[in-house]
């Protein structure tokens, strides 16, 4: 069974920083894209960022400037470091893994999630 495991979400005030960690079994994290997706209450589920085994990345517009994605090879983590944070990034946030291979849009592995609130 593949588990991916993130940690870090919370409760922060507007303008605040959150940072969040992802886990992968050591063949997935060393060979997959890994990303960060969110779901809002009544809003669909959007891809925030991505990172490949290289050192591409890719951020949602929302969120340029805000957000750094990054890979630590000898943790298998991935972490999402979210800076300035507003109302508007309250969401469920949900690490993934996508093989290179796969379809774009497909993502093969998925996390439980972990809760982020931005409030005051």
């Amino acid at each position: 069974q593949v588990q991916l495991v993130e940690s870090g979400g919370g409760l922060v005030q507007v303008g605040g920083s959150l940072r969040l960690s992802c886990t992968a079994p050591r063949t997935i994290f060393s060979a997959y894209v890994m990303g960060w997706y969110r779901q809002a209450p009544a809003k669909q589920r959007e891809l925030v960022a991505l990172q490949t085994t290289g050192s591409i990345t890719d951020y949602a517009d929302s969120v340029k400037g805000r957000f750094t994605i990054s890979r630590d090879d000898a943790k298998n983590t991935v972490y999402l470091q979210m800076d300035s944070l507003k109302p508007e990034d309250t969401a469920v946030y949900y690490c993934a893994a996508r093989r290179p291979s796969s379809a774009w849009g497909i993502w093969n592995y998925w996390g439980q999630g972990t809760q982020v609130t931005v409030s005051l």
